[in-house]
């Protein structure tokens, strides 16, 4: 009888221990080890010189309130605003279809993406952060391939919706006595300025209007050169 007198209360601390192994602060539901809902006050801390520690040792809370170490590379990325640059991987033409009036630009090379926001398969820009940007593009199309006079352009789509577009028509004119033609520039480019809210979309379409429901040109061979055919996004604010 001494003995079970001896265990009883160890069996009723251990069990005490199981019905109470999370503890609440300010609040009788706790939903982690501890569970503060109210400030935490600390007086003093000892510097950590550990650089392995220090790289992961930063304390974040969660959406639902829980406290979480993060790396401090990601915590720089994060605030990183947005610097993205890409061109084409082969530096070959690059031959697009306008029989629908556009065809999406198949940037497959990045030179930048510091927050890796540009799919190389959808060939899609996807803003992680919400501010302002500025966005650069620019095709070119072999001279020598325009024998007659072409309308075609480049246009920038946000959410799959123009917000801004360069085209005209390349006219080539037969000079008398010159074995070369003269023609307008080969190069579309332009700039536009946008705001983007995050999950906000970015795509660039070559363009070419219609006549009489028909396109204008069937096809382009865009430049594959860095310098020839290339967009960069930059994120101002």
């Amino acid at each position: 009888m001494r003995k079970l007198h001896a265990i009883f209360p160890v069996l009723l601390f251990l069990l005490s221990t199981v019905s109470f192994a999370q503890v609440g602060i300010g609040t009788t539901s706790p939903e982690a080890m501890l569970d503060v809902n109210g400030t935490l006050k600390v007086r003093s801390t000892v510097n950590e010189n550990d650089i392995e520690v220090i790289q992961d040792s930063i304390l974040v809370i969660s959406k639902s309130g829980i406290v979480n170490t993060v790396l401090a590379n990601d915590i720089i990325d994060a605030a990183l605003p947005t610097i993205v640059k890409a061109s084409f991987s082969s530096g070959g033409p690059q031959t697009l279809s306008l029989t629908l009036g556009s065809s999406k630009i198949t940037f497959d090379s990045e030179e930048v993406d510091n927050n890796d926001e540009f799919d190389l398969t959808t060939n899609t820009f996807t803003a992680k952060q919400e501010g302002i940007y500025i966005i650069n593009a620019q095709i070119k199309v072999d001279p020598t391939l325009i024998s007659v006079s072409t309308d075609y352009g480049i246009g920038i789509y946000k959410n799959n919706i123009l917000i801004a577009e360069q085209s005209y028509t390349s006219v080539v004119v037969s000079v008398p006595l010159i074995l070369t033609d003269v023609s307008t520039s080969p190069i579309r480019s332009l700039t536009a300025t946008t705001d983007l809210s995050v999950g906000d979309t970015i795509e660039f379409k070559l363009t070419s209007s219609r006549l009489l429901g028909l396109p204008a040109i069937l096809t382009v061979d865009v430049l594959g050169g860095k310098t020839d055919s290339n967009f960069s996004i930059y994120q101002i604010r």
